[in-house]
């Protein structure tokens, strides 16, 4: 046959034809994707358009008229520009505000009264000048004529612009600006006494024979299992004003830098044991023994083997831990005293000026440091190599009592503060009066007499975190199976993957903020479920999407490719795969990817100290609110209630898990 005949005859290009299977995958992973566009993209757009908007009174927007006493006659039409600068009622500095601004215009007239029979007419110069009669808004250059009662119900709305302007002013004063500075400076000094306690532990553990490593790890992973504000309220216990060990601070305050660092050190030490401890295990006897051979001394071969071989994990969790640090509320908030920071800055902003524009120009200061340390992650972790070949011997520390013994005490060091702080906590919670009257007593446990929400905030905890652990866990991993097991559509696979990475540079304080601009606008549909349970539980998911969706994938990737196709020859449809096959064999990354979300929603503050309601209130929130309140005490004991669950929830996760996987994965013991 000649090479012409082969040649396929002109027309159209052949397209390749979708099964009901890729049609029903794509259709999934479309709507997971307008989750992630409605619940992410969306709100954080909308944050940057208010971040950039400004608002203030155009005086020269607006004309009225007054009559005389008889309320017919009436005289000529003057700006309420040119009627200030007669009156000068309004100061220039009083013209900005913010999006719900309003302004009265009684005080231009001096003899103002609400009962005179005196007329008053109103309209805008544009069409765009918007004034409320009441709660009616008005807009246009129709006028409005009202009475003097009705009068000193209008007030005029500000005009918006889009600039810089916000982020000028914020810039401009000092001790605003100072946060940007001391957030850094704290992320920073942090950064460096994590990054060197957790390599130390890291390298006790996979470098030496000491006993009680299972006991060590299991007691770093603490933290985890509380919020960031417990370690604060402990350190004042131990070294506040009536601390048990205040003498040791020599005349220096706990609250500022040094309770904001020491309680960073405490909650961002498990992350970044568990990312150096990972790069650590994976070594190759093969270049300890060359250095042996080479005579190179144990100094040597830790400069020149060990710390190369984890350099990609300690880099990592440097940015993990600075990030961490930089973007955390509860800690600052209740140790930080005056010594302010961004993410206590942005709720200060809102809840306490009410000037959510503001709040939105912190947000977006914030959320840089937090991108620009994902993405600089990201790339050095794509520059990292296989460390372990088919060729690798798997490194076995040898017996060694003196350093055995040495990394015994460090590790028992690291975990005797741990516990420390837990166990301040936890005797501050059961003492009647600390430090004056320590008989062991539960008032404290008395929720529903103080401020915070009562044990009603403590089921609504139990109730968002399992909400969050099943939706979350079907939404992610739904996603994550149509993003890898689906064929072609590499342009929407690689937007939903950007998408699915997202939420790991976004503070959880900045997606609060976004979610109030969002969904609190009467104008969004969506904004039937503002206060709800409902956006609480969607906030939490997205909030922590990107490690669940990362530990999907990976489970995910595991699995060979060859059982779609495999299937589709048998005319089985993916949805029977899924079923029997995917989702045992994945059993337990999806075990670990519901535990994961429950316990983090349980301890979250800064993702919805924004957006719960009476109804809402939240353990963690109610934490943060006794403690404002003065009720520091009750606070601990809440705290410790929310260590209580996550620990009962670990315990009961690992027996379901445990029966599970006797069950579902007899094939992995053949």
């Amino acid at each position: 046959m000649s090479a012409a005949a082969l040649v396929l005859p002109t027309g159209r290009a052949p397209r390749l034809q979708l099964s009901s299977d890729d049609v029903v995958k794509r259709g999934l992973m479309l709507i997971i994707a307008l989750y992630l566009v409605l619940a992410l993209a969306a709100p954080l757009y909308v944050l940057l358009s208010k971040s950039m908007s400004t608002y203030r009174f155009d005086l020269n927007a607006f004309e009225i008229t007054r009559s005389d006493e008889s309320g017919t006659a009436f005289g000529p039409a003057r700006t309420v520009a040119a009627l200030n600068a007669d009156a000068k009622a309004i100061p220039d500095d009083q013209l900005d505000t913010g999006s719900d601004g309003r302004l009265s215009l009684t005080k231009l007239y001096e003899d103002f009264s609400f009962r005179s029979p005196v007329k008053y007419r109103i309209r805008g110069t544009s069409d765009e000048a918007a004034f409320l009669v009441g709660s009616d808004l008005k807009r246009g250059t129709d006028w409005v004529e009202v009475d003097s009662n009705t009068f000193r119900r209008v007030v005029l709305r500000p005009a918006r612009t889009v600039g810089f302007d916000n982020f000028v002013a914020y810039f401009s004063t000092p001790s605003l600006a100072q946060a940007i500075w001391n957030s850094v400076l704290m992320g920073a000094i942090s950064t460096v006494l994590v990054i060197a306690i957790a390599f130390g532990l890291a390298y006790a553990m996979n470098r030496s024979r000491m006993r009680f490593k299972g006991l060590f790890r299991l007691i770093m992973t603490v933290p985890i299992l509380v919020p960031s504000l417990l370690p604060g309220i402990a350190l004042v216990y131990l070294f506040g004003n009536q601390g048990l060990l205040k003498g040791w601070m020599m005349g220096h305050s706990i609250y500022g830098p040094i309770g904001i660092v020491i309680g960073s050190v405490f909650f961002t030490l498990p992350h970044a044991l568990l990312i150096i401890s990972t790069s650590l295990s994976v070594a190759d006897a093969r270049h300890y023994e060359a250095a042996a051979a080479l005579r190179a001394t144990k100094w040597r071969t830790f400069w020149t083997v060990t710390v190369p071989g984890a350099r990609y994990g300690v880099i990592s969790a440097a940015f993990v831990v600075f990030t961490m640090v930089i973007t955390d509320f509860g800690l600052p908030k209740v140790i930080g005293g005056q010594y302010n920071m961004l993410a206590v800055d942005i709720y200060k902003q809102v809840i306490g000026q009410q000037n959510f524009e503001m709040g939105a120009v912190v947000s977006v200061l914030l959320i840089i440091p937090a991108i620009a340390a994902f993405f600089v992650d990201r790339t050095i972790q794509k520059k990292q190599v296989a460390l372990l070949s088919a060729r690798s011997v798997p490194y076995e520390p040898k017996p060694n009592r003196g350093f055995d013994w040495g990394c015994f005490a460090y590790c028992a060091l690291i975990a005797a503060f741990i516990l420390t702080m837990i166990g301040v906590c936890q005797l501050a919670a059961m003492v009647k009066f600390w430090p004056y009257d320590l008989t062991p007593s539960l008032k404290n446990f008395r929720f529903d007499l103080m401020d915070g929400g009562g044990w009603a905030s403590y089921h609504n905890s139990i109730k968002m975190a399992l909400l969050t652990a099943f939706f979350g866990t079907v939404i992610v991993f739904t996603g994550a199976y149509m993003v890898e097991k689906s064929d072609g559509f590499r342009s929407g696979r690689s937007l939903f993957q950007f998408l699915a990475m997202l939420p790991m540079a976004v503070p959880g304080m900045v997606l609060g903020l976004a979610y109030i601009f969002f969904f609190n606008n009467p104008a969004n549909p969506l904004h039937v479920i503002y206060g709800s349970m409902a956006i609480l539980v969607i906030c939490t998911i997205t909030h922590f999407y990107t490690v669940s969706h990362l530990t999907a994938l990976t489970a995910l990737k595991q699995m060979d490719r060859e059982f779609e196709p495999v299937a589709a020859s048998l005319k089985q449809p993916f949805h029977k795969l899924f079923f029997r096959v995917t989702l045992p064999v994945c059993l337990p990354a999806i075990l670990d990817i519901s535990i994961y979300l429950f316990v983090n929603a349980m301890t979250t503050v800064s993702a919805v100290v924004f957006l719960y309601s009476t109804q809402t209130q939240l353990a963690s929130v109610a934490v943060l609110n006794m403690d404002d309140a003065g009720d520091v005490a009750p606070a601990a004991a809440m705290g410790m209630m929310i260590f209580y669950t996550n620990i009962a929830a670990r315990l009961i996760h690992a027996a379901v898990s445990r029966f599970l996987l006797s069950r579902t994965q007899v094939w992995r013991g053949r």
